[in-house]
C-alpha cells in the first residue's frame, strides 16, 4: 500500500466532487470547485491517469520499464476498466428498472438514456459492448477505456522523444476541434459525450510531465514562476463562472470549438484554465497535509483505488438522484446521500485493500 501521496489525495478529491456533481441539484453541489471555473473534476481525473502512467511504467529506480511490458501492463489495466464500464452499465439499468417497477412509474425507464435499451435491447446490447452506447453520467469508463488503449502508442513515442509525443497528440487535438471530428453514439444518435480524440492530449500531457519532472528539476522551478499566472487564472475562471460569462457558439468565429467552453471536445479555454488550476494549486498539498491528517488519508485511501471508488460512485450517484426524484429532494435527503455516499466510497476503498492484503486459502 503506498503511503499518502499528492497525486493520490488530488484523485480522491476528484472522485469525491465527481461523485457530487453526479447528483444534480443537490445542496452542496454549489460548493464543489467544478461551480467556480471554466474546467472541473474531469480534466482533473484523466491528467492524474496520465502522470500516474507515468509513474507505473518505471521501475524503481527510475528507469523506464521495457516497452512490452509497458504495453502489456496497459492492455491490461484497459481490459480491467473495460470490464468495469459493462458491470457498472449491468447494475444501472437493473436499478433504473428496479425504481420504473417499485414506483409504478414507466416513465423512469428513459433515464439518462436508458429508454434506448429497454425499447430495443438487441441492438443497445451490442452497443453497450462496443461503448458506443452510454448512459448519462456513465460516460467517463469509456473515454478511459479508449485513451488506455492508445496510450501504449504515445508512451512508445514519447520513449524516443517527448516532443514528438507532444506534436502527435497536440495535431490529432487540433485537427479534431478545426474538423469536429468525434466518435458517434449507436444505436442512438449524436456522439461521444468526452471525445477521446481530444482529450487524449490530456493524458498525454500527464504522462510527459511526469516524465519531464523526474528527470529534472526545471519543470518545478517553472511551476514557482508561472504562479502568479495560474492564481489570475483561477481568478478569471471564477469570475467567468460567478457572472455565467460563456461565448455564444453562434456567434463565435470558425472553427467555433476554438473559442466556446465546450466540455466534450475539452476546448482551449478549459485546457488553459485547467494548466492555471495545477499551477496555482501545486504547492498547496505540502502546506495543507500536516493540518488535515484525517482528510488527508481518507482521500489518498480513494485514489488509490480509484477504479473501484469511481464505479461505486456511479452506482451511488444513479441512487442519489432517483431517490431526489422519489422524495422531491431537499436538504435532509440530500445530506443523506452525501454521508451515506461517503460512508460507502471510504469502505470500498478500504474493502478493496482490505482484500489484497488478506491471505488467499491453500487448497
Amino acid at each position: 500500500m503506498r503511503d499518502p501521496n499528492a497525486i493520490d489525495f488530488w484523485r480522491g478529491l476528484a472522485l469525491v466532487t465527481i461523485f457530487i456533481n453526479h447528483v444534480p441539484g443537490n445542496t452542496f453541489e454549489r460548493y464543489t470547485y467544478s461551480q467556480y471555473g471554466v474546467s472541473d473534476a474531469a480534466e482533473l481525473f484523466v491528467f492524474l491517469a496520465g502522470w500516474s502512467i507515468g509513474i507505473a511504467t518505471r521501475g524503481r529506480d527510475g528507469t523506464p520499464e521495457p516497452g512490452g511490458r509497458s504495453v502489456l501492463r496497459l492492455l491490461s489495466r484497459t481490459i480491467e476498466v473495460y470490464r468495469a464500464q459493462l458491470t457498472v452499465m449491468l447494475m444501472a439499468l437493473a436499478i433504473i428498472a428496479g425504481t420504473a417497477l417499485l414506483l409504478d412509474n414507466p416513465l423512469i425507464l428513459e433515464w439518462h438514456n436508458a429508454g434506448g435499451f429497454f425499447a430495443d435491447p438487441i441492438q443497445t446490447v451490442v452497443g453497450i459492448v462496443l461503448l458506443t452506447h452510454q448512459l448519462g453520467f456513465f460516460n467517463i469508463l469509456p473515454l478511459y477505456v479508449v485513451l488506455l488503449g492508445i496510450a501504449p502508442f504515445f508512451i512508445l513515442i514519447a520513449r524516443r522523444s517527448r516532443v514528438a509525443a507532444l506534436i502527435v497528440s497536440g495535431g490529432l487535438y487540433l485537427i479534431s476541434l478545426v474538423e469536429e471530428w468525434n466518435l458517434p453514439s449507436w444505436p442512438g444518435q449524436g456522439d461521444w459525450f468526452f471525445n477521446p480524440l481530444c482529450w487524449q492530449l490530456l493524458l498525454v500531457l500527464g504522462f510527459v510531465l511526469q516524465d519531464w519532472n523526474r528527470e529534472s528539476d526545471t519543470l518545478r522551478r517553472w511551476s514557482r514562476r508561472l504562479f502568479p499566472l495560474g492564481v489570475a487564472l483561477v481568478l478569471l475562471g471564477i469570475g467567468l463562472a460567478l457572472f455565467e460569462i460563456r461565448p455564444d457558439p453562434l456567434r463565435v468565429p470558425e472553427p467555433r470549438l476554438l473559442f466556446t467552453f465546450d466540455k466534450t471536445y475539452l476546448t482551449p479555454a478549459r485546457l488553459i484554465h485547467f494548466l492555471g488550476v495545477l499551477l496555482a494549486f501545486g504547492p498547496v498539498y505540502g502546506l495543507i497535509a500536516p493540518w488535515i491528517g484525517w482528510a488527508v488519508a481518507y482521500l489518498t485511501q480513494l485514489g488509490r483505488n480509484s477504479l473501484a471508488v469511481f464505479s461505486m460512485g456511479s452506482i451511488l450517484s444513479l441512487g442519489g438522484q432517483l431517490l431526489r426524484f422519489w422524495t422531491g429532494g431537499g436538504f435532509l435527503t440530500d445530506l443523506c446521500i452525501l454521508c451515506l455516499g461517503l460512508l460507502a466510497l471510504g469502505y470500498t476503498a478500504w474493502f478493496v485493500e482490505w482484500r489484497s492484503r488478506k491471505p488467499r486459502p491453500r487448497v
